[in-house]
């Protein structure tokens, strides 16, 4: 019997870690492609031959969105996830036997700031700016072209909770006085969330919204993250973008009570845009994280019937704070 192979890029996160464990336990052969190896992403010919006969390909690549905005990181935040589609795509393309199954990492900020209504994959609304430009030209570059044998699954993440960066910064606000909810205000306007890539959208300056903390915080468990891979593989009529978020998505008012029942904190300050902005330059992450209201639900994962191990917010907390 042949041995099956799984390439996974960019495992080195505690997502690639998990599914390197999971995709261990389940017998394939792993094929690691990233910065340091084993697999270089400036050596095409083995990522050629890697990709080349694989059941499954999994591209989790991309620098670290929990930074601050400067032009630098920007362009890496964007490069890194353009070009190294870009790099796999020639893989698959120049395949003989293709990969029949590519996941590609994407993210649920592409959608619009959402007060009135949920965001699903068949509302298709996107939003403008940084963040959203970044996905869309993420996923155009995985979804372009034809590749008639290799089913191509866009995995649009909400926050994924676990043992990460972001969940550990929003454990962090929780612990110090600034764990009550985010409130937006004005704040002098600032050019990070400007439009990037050959066709940029939104506004060049920053604005506001006058959210109140009712801005919706949508979220995923790791564990879910992983299932909903396992259900994808096993469903085939599934493809295109998929968006990998809760069906129980929260108010910032009630992820950040939450959080405080976890920290042991009987209770937390609101923190207003002007309180908000120095904490968040401590913790070198950007206030659109908490700001920006992500109002996603998982609309082709439910109807295709998966069962969510985490539904609700608050036993996913203590589950990831155990």
């Amino acid at each position: 019997m042949s041995v099956r192979r799984a390439v996974i890029a960019g495992a080195s996160g505690f997502i690639g870690e998990r599914l390197r464990s999971e995709l261990s336990g389940q017998g394939y052969e792993i094929a690691i492609i990233g910065r340091s190896g084993p697999i270089c992403w400036d050596d095409q010919d083995a990522i050629d031959c890697a990709v080349n006969g694989a059941e499954l390909l999994i591209n989790l690549a991309g620098k670290n969105v929990g930074c601050r905005y400067s032009s630098k990181a920007r362009n890496e935040i964007l490069n890194s996830r353009v070009q190294t589609t870009r790099i796999l795509h020639d893989a698959v393309s120049n395949a003989t036997t293709p990969p029949k199954l590519w996941l590609n990492a994407s993210t649920a900020t592409i959608y619009r700031h959402a007060m009135d209504h949920p965001n699903t994959e068949s509302t298709r609304q996107l939003g403008v700016g940084f963040s959203v430009d970044v996905a869309r030209n993420w996923e155009r570059e995985f979804l372009r072209g034809e590749l008639p044998s290799t089913r191509r699954v866009a995995l649009r993440m909400a926050i994924v909770l676990g043992d990460g960066p972001a969940t550990q910064k929003l454990v962090s606000l929780a612990k110090w006085a600034v764990g009550g909810p985010q409130i937006d205000g004005w704040w002098p306007s600032h050019t990070r969330y400007r439009g990037i890539g050959p066709d940029p959208t939104g506004p060049r300056r920053s604005g506001f919204y006058r959210t109140q903390g009712q801005q919706r915080f949508s979220w995923i468990h790791l564990d879910d993250v992983i299932g909903a891979i396992w259900h994808i593989q096993e469903n085939p009529g599934i493809s295109g973008p998929v968006n990998l978020s809760s069906p129980q998505p929260v108010t910032n008012t009630e992820l950040m009570a939450g959080l405080r029942r976890v920290a042991g904190r009987r209770f937390g300050l609101p923190a207003y845009r002007w309180m908000l902005e120095p904490a968040m330059f401590v913790l070198r992450v950007e206030p659109e994280m908490l700001l920006k209201s992500r109002w996603v639900l998982p609309e082709v994962l439910l109807q295709s019937g998966y069962k969510f191990s985490w539904p609700d917010l608050y036993p996913a907390l203590v589950d990831i704070a155990d």
